[in-house]
């Protein structure tokens, strides 16, 4: 029993970070159709701007707040010089230009903060909680506390704000959204910043955990897409309860089989989603008038 609960505990942290994960996804989703692989570096400058911020002097809540500002900045940036530009183009095409965005962003991140894997203290300590056998750390509480906290801020957000509904209207047609007054181009500036800045927020609240480095963002960003898709692309509640159930699977799969096989279980997802549940488990099925 101890073993099992200790496994949960782990699954539900990692998953937890999925689940940031997949909610940034699920912004630019909402807001574009588009699937923006650039996720998992959004993830990987959070946590590596704090550090660096934090060796610099600046105390840690300064340095992890200035993370998630700069990388909610790069986001904006992300969406003028490279979305705004092929507005208009295919989709796939667009999705395209979110995997050069990761490999340019992975590669500027190798030159500007070398190679080497970084970390910085723990927000409320290393003294482990002791719960029926098993021990969680305080960070995997902010970890936990986090995810939950941006899943009913997105929530309220998309639900009660009429900011949030013109979101989804402009995902939804947008030109007849432009017909009715919405500002589509500041929608998709507001998506990648909200976007970003969750990613960034993943990265601070887990790296004094799994530690960083330049190159985290890619497994990071093929997990939270997993993630997302388990959970129906476009749902915050989807991507939650598909981030948990990844990490879970995860965990389990390393604690009962190998750890060598834990990487396999988001593919193994992706797959199972496709042939089996393509709308995932709260996505609604697409229909089309002809």
């Amino acid at each position: 029993m101890p073993e099992l609960l200790q496994f949960l505990f782990s699954g539900v942290t990692v998953g937890a970070v999925y689940a940031l994960a997949a909610l940034g996804f699920t912004i630019i989703y909402n807001a574009s159709d588009v699937v923006n692989f650039a996720q998992g570096e959004f993830v990987m400058l959070g946590g590596m701007i704090t550090v660096f911020a934090h060796l610099a002097g600046a105390p840690l809540p300064l340095a992890a707040l200035l993370a998630i500002v700069i990388t909610a900045c790069l986001g904006v940036a992300m969406n003028k010089l490279a979305i705004e530009p092929a507005r208009g183009a295919p989709v796939v095409s667009l999705v395209i230009i979110t995997i050069g965005a990761s490999i340019f962003i992975r590669g500027a991140a190798q030159l500007i903060f070398g190679k080497q894997i970084h970390s910085f203290p723990a927000f409320s300590g290393d003294e482990p909680f002791h719960i029926g056998g098993a021990t969680i750390l305080p960070q995997s509480l902010w970890v936990i506390g986090g995810a939950v906290a941006v899943f009913i801020g997105l929530w309220l957000f998309f639900t009660r704000t009429l900011l949030g509904r013109a979101v989804l209207a402009t995902s939804n047609n947008p030109l007849a959204a432009q017909l009715v007054g919405i500002n589509t181009g500041f929608v998709m500036t507001l998506s990648f910043a909200l976007s970003a800045g969750i990613g960034a927020l993943a990265g601070v609240l887990v790296t004094p955990i799994t530690l960083t480095s330049y190159d985290v963002g890619l497994g990071l960003a093929l997990k939270g897409f997993a993630a997302a898709m388990l959970g129906g692309m476009g749902n915050p509640k989807g991507a939650l309860v598909g981030g948990l159930t990844l990490g879970l699977l995860e965990a389990l799969t390393a604690g009962y089989i190998s750890s060598q096989y834990k990487d396999a279980a988001a593919f193994l997802v992706i797959l199972a989603v496709l042939f089996f549940l393509p709308q995932g488990l709260f996505g609604r099925k697409a229909t089309e008038r002809v």
